[in-house]
């Protein structure tokens, strides 16, 4: 049975998810712009039930797209055995360099 070494890649970087982040950021503020609307009125509760349900109902879809764009960008990639050998001989070789002191 012929079996390939694979390596698995996380090519996610901030740019990835920041546009994300400001749309949950952007939420998070009308929630809290309307909650202190409300808080004026004759009944605060309505503020802090108007946050919660708001945070409550965002969340999953935050978390849905954080979790859908981390698995959009992880990749398997096949690695050739002799090609793995030959970097794994040079790092070690790169790494057995005695240590000089310095001045």
């Amino acid at each position: 049975m012929d079996m390939q070494k694979y390596r698995v890649v996380c090519t996610l970087t901030f740019g990835d998810i920041y546009g994300q982040i400001i749309v949950w950021l952007v939420v998070l503020f009308l929630s809290l712009a309307s909650a202190l609307a409300l808080m004026g009125a004759s009944r605060p509760i309505y503020a802090l039930a108007t946050v919660g349900l708001i945070l409550v109902l965002s969340l999953p879809f935050l978390l849905f797209a954080f979790v859908t764009t981390l698995l959009n960008h992880i990749e398997f990639s096949s690695v050739d055995p002799a090609t793995e050998a030959k970097s794994k001989s040079s790092r070690t070789v790169a790494a057995q360099k005695p240590a000089q002191a310095a001045g």
